[in-house]
């Protein structure tokens, strides 16, 4: 019987969270001295999410015929980056924040010091994953780790310019241009790398997706803005009006609610529209991106 678009979804879902717990507790499993860190990472890590980015990864490469097997080490590189930003994210000197998927920040937990390493031990392994997984060709790892790079510095990139401008008045095109770096550059990423996965894809259809992948990643963050007003602190896992009581520029704080809701309605729109050129059937990146413009959280 086939799988229904969210069964699917769910299938992804538990597949990276089982990977990425492999791949942890595959750190000093050569027996030797275990760590705090390890468990710090494990606190993060493996506390929940929506692993969107991830699942965006297996929903392309599915799309163009890729073993799950060759996905696994690329989904779940992505996630231990966007995990890692999430922890240095919550850091007292960046956005200081105590709650994070409806537990303490791990700073909250285990103090400044630990959560800083076990950021910068979640990147150093997202390499890893990649660099040893040896079912994909030498050459593809490159092209993957040489994205991977780009998209992790463009994202810290868009981090610093956020930060630069808190409680200063921006236009939409700065706040465009932090976004499109702070969070679309890794929304981008995940894209490509389920496309990368494929040698044969055409540069026509690596041309769409990237448009997509900027499309619904400016999209997101705009989402991200409104549901940081309109939702709960049940429902996010974190605290609401946050960037509002920081004095961060929002789209809600520069356009209105209403506005806003139109503005990332119309991105997801734009982006449905690119994919209908692509060269193989779209329908499971159109489910997954008609979800995402009706999240919640």
């Amino acid at each position: 019987m086939k799988k229904s678009p969210l069964e699917i979804l769910n299938v992804y879902r538990e597949r990276v969270n089982s990977r990425l717990e492999y791949y942890l507790t595959s750190i000093c499993s050569d027996g030797s001295y275990q760590s705090e860190l390890k468990g710090v990472m494990n606190y993060s890590l493996l506390a929940g999410g929506k692993r969107f980015r991830p699942i965006l990864t297996y929903t392309v490469a599915d799309m163009y015929g890729v073993d799950i097997s060759k996905v696994d080490s690329s989904a779940c590189a992505i996630e231990l980056i966007h995990i890692y930003s999430l922890i240095h994210d919550d850091l007292p000197a960046m956005d200081d924040d105590d709650m994070r998927h409806n537990q303490p920040s791990c700073h909250k937990k285990f103090g400044d010091a630990q959560a800083i390493l076990a950021g910068d031990g979640l990147q150093a392994l997202a390499f890893e994953v990649i660099s040893s997984d040896e079912s994909i060709s030498h050459s593809i790892r490159v092209d993957l780790l040489k994205l991977l790079a780009v998209s992790a510095y463009d994202m810290a990139d868009g981090q610093s310019i956020d930060l630069s401008v808190v409680s200063k008045e921006v236009d939409i095109a700065i706040l465009n241009q932090i976004h499109q770096k702070k969070t679309a550059s890794l929304i981008s990423c995940a894209v490509k790398f389920g496309a990368l996965l494929n040698p044969n894809i055409s540069l026509k259809d690596l041309d769409i997706l990237d448009s997509y992948s900027n499309h619904i990643g400016l999209a997101y963050q705009v989402q991200d803005d409104v549901l940081d007003i309109t939702s709960t602190e049940e429902v996010l896992g974190k605290r609401q009006n946050s960037d509002l009581n920081k004095a961060k520029p929002t789209y809600p704080a520069l356009l209105g609610v209403d506005e806003s809701i139109k503005v990332y309605k119309n991105l997801y729109k734009e982006a449905l529209e690119e994919i209908t050129s692509l060269s193989i059937k779209n329908q499971p990146l159109r489910e997954l991106t008609e979800k995402l413009m009706g999240r919640s959280f």
